[in-house]
């Protein structure tokens, strides 16, 4: 089964708010795996309005329309729906998704730390809609705290939520967690938390697919350091597409978040493609 790879070249066209101008490399560099079999390129299409105001409010959409990072992040938010809509449709299995000005600070009616649409929102009420309710689960490795994903799914009992920040919490009937990390670790206490925070609640609930907000900012040297290598993040990947396949046959959308450290995107994200992409097993 394929991976999807939701990149618009509209993404490398300019220095984005927070996480600057890393991805302005990326037509190049994917064009490795546009004949690849098990790899899929696909170019999100522009949303229409109604799929952002599932969870958006009107009047705060039409404010955002005056900002010139607008289309950049109702395209995010088209690639993630998309993605799911594809693995839904048994076109992939999982996906990377791109994203810019958009992610898990944005809640119904703001947005902030340049991110100012929600990604995983409409696509889950999306999918609610056509489908009906199933389970998903959303684990969040970005530095900072999923405000905006936590507020938008506060509700949701089929939502499990796993946001790996700056403080311990536990909210809603259990399925809403925070897990600090501490403002400095490892590569090997960052994946144990994970492991024993994530896994064991993702195995138990059960969920249709695993969305994954990730940030590279806790790297070393970026703005949310808090000192992880590069390769830390190759390993968390694997880390959770393996729950991925223990829980949800490998239905794992990864997004990406937090960091500007161009250096580091361009070595991560096409190392992540190769892993996601690897056959069955």
């Amino acid at each position: 089964m394929k991976v999807g790879v939701l990149f618009h070249p509209h993404f490398a066209e300019n220095d984005w708010p927070v996480i600057g101008n890393k991805f302005v490399n990326f037509p190049r560099i994917l064009q490795q795996f546009s004949n690849l079999e098990n790899v899929l390129l696909v170019e999100p299409e522009d949303p229409k309005e109604d799929l952002i105001l599932l969870v958006h409010d009107k009047s705060y959409v039409e404010s955002l329309k005056k900002a010139w990072y607008f289309r950049a992040a109702c395209l995010s938010v088209s690639g993630t729906h998309m993605a799911l809509s594809m693995i839904r449709e048994g076109v992939i299995r999982s996906a990377l998704v791109f994203s810019c000005a958009a992610g898990h600070h944005a809640n119904r009616n703001s947005g902030w730390g340049g991110t100012y649409l929600s990604c995983i929102g409409p696509a889950i009420y999306s999918y609610w809609q056509r489908y009906g309710h199933e389970r998903f689960a959303i684990i969040d490795t970005d530095s900072h705290h999923g405000d905006g994903t936590r507020e938008i799914f506060k509700k949701e009992k089929d939502v499990l939520h796993v946001c790996f920040c700056s403080f311990d919490r536990i909210e809603g009937e259990g399925e809403k967690i925070d897990v600090d990390v501490g403002w400095r670790t490892t590569d090997e206490e960052y994946l144990y938390l994970v492991e024993k925070e994530f896994h064991s609640r993702v195995k138990s609930f059960k969920p249709y697919a695993i969305f994954h907000n990730f940030g590279h900012d806790t790297c070393e040297g970026d703005y949310g350091d808090r000192g992880l290598s590069r390769d830390f993040f190759l390993r968390l990947a694997k880390q959770v597409r393996d729950y991925s396949y223990e829980v949800c046959d490998g239905r794992y959308i990864i997004i990406t978040h937090g960091g500007s450290r161009r250096d580091v995107a361009e070595y991560i994200f096409p190392e992540i493609i190769k892993i996601l992409s690897q056959p069955d097993y």
